[in-house]
């Protein structure tokens, strides 16, 4: 997780990011709560036992956006690692080698590193685990395509890291027109045993069945959300091993949103722990999920 130090509404993702919203602060007021939520946060996290290694962003770089760095890499059990071509030139500048360093220095092993930011130079984008929705069990890459998510670099991630793609197009409604969401994650939780989901943004009906029918026969339980419970945050989740039993992750706006029936669903599998991301849902356009890059590396 990277704490901000630059963090406000990110004018260059706002273009398609529906979710982004202005707020009456001066910047270092937006920054300075987004700082105390994220730090609740990882402290709500680390108390039930989850390992969070907390890099600092760097100020030089101006990175509104570096709260959110799934984004820009991922991280796999056999020591690969991906970098991803992104949307925003502002969001480019949140690779940075020092936190590869860091994970290093932590005792992690790093083999090798597919680079896929040369396509950022052909105008085209795969914003890491915003984009692709990772089954690591069934190597299954779940991908609503749109701006920031493109089929070709797609079927590229695919054949590297060896995922069968599930590709299809995720629509919100933005002033009487239906436009593609930004990031899969938006809309789609994807948890070992179960899935939470917006089928209502799929608005192709083979796309929908074809989703239906891949989680089905991996055994997920599908929890369906309403759009307007997606744009409370309600798919923006993750599920995360804690010290002795598994969280499903998310916003106090997300676990609020969520009827009684919802909730019981994901109680069966796993315990829910929210915290408030007021600041970061509004100026930031994403939550819970965005802000944790799973680190699945091998130890030395």
């Amino acid at each position: 997780m990277i704490r901000p130090v630059a963090f406000r509404m990110n004018e260059q993702t706002a273009v398609n990011n529906f979710f982004q919203e202005d707020i009456a602060l001066k910047n270092a007021e937006i920054n300075t709560k987004a700082q105390e939520e994220f730090d609740a946060f990882v402290q709500k996290l680390r108390s039930v036992g989850v390992n969070v290694i907390v890099e600092n962003d760097d100020l030089r770089m101006d990175t509104p956006d570096s709260i959110f760095p799934n984004n820009w890499i991922s991280f796999h059990e056999n020591g690969d690692i991906g970098l991803y071509p992104m949307f925003a030139e502002n969001r480019r500048r949140e690779r940075r080698e020092e936190v590869l360093i860091r994970l290093e220095n932590e005792g992690f092993k790093i083999n090798n590193i597919y680079d896929y930011t040369p396509a950022e130079d052909e105008g085209y984008f795969l914003e890491g685990t915003g984009s692709l929705l990772l089954d690591r069990v069934n190597h299954k890459a779940y991908c609503a395509l749109s701006p920031r998510a493109d089929e070709e670099l797609l079927i590229e991630f695919c054949e590297d890291f060896e995922y069968l793609p599930v590709i299809f197009t995720a629509n919100q409604t933005v002033d009487g027109k239906r436009l593609p969401i930004y990031h899969t994650n938006v809309m789609m939780c994807l948890a070992e045993e179960f899935c939470v989901i917006c089928l209502e943004s799929i608005d192709d009906a083979a796309e929908k069945k074809n989703v239906v029918q891949h989680l089905k026969k991996d055994g997920k339980e599908i929890i369906k959300i309403s759009e307007a419970q997606m744009h409370h945050f309600a798919g923006n989740m993750l599920q995360v091993q804690g010290r002795d039993k598994k969280y499903l992750v998310m916003s106090a706006a997300a676990h609020k949103s969520l009827n009684k029936e919802q909730i019981e669903a994901i109680e069966k599998h796993c315990e829910i722990l929210s915290s408030d991301l007021t600041t970061i849902e509004t100026c930031g356009g994403g939550s819970a999920r965005c802000m944790m890059a799973e680190v699945f590396l091998p130890k030395e």
